[in-house]
């Protein structure tokens, strides 16, 4: 027996995350919030060493 086919697979689900639309828009938020931080933690470590 073949299980119905469905109209949207699981990796075409959108994230229902305010201001976000698509998953790609969640991970590319997170990796720049991820190199800003990087970015701030080299900055302020040589400015206050």
């Amino acid at each position: 027996m073949k299980p119905p086919p469905s109209d949207q697979s699981g990796h075409d689900e959108s994230p229902r995350v305010p201001g976000f639309s698509t998953w790609r828009g969640i991970y590319l938020f997170v990796f720049v919030f991820f190199v800003v931080c990087v970015v701030l933690l080299a900055l302020l470590s040589r400015a206050f060493a």
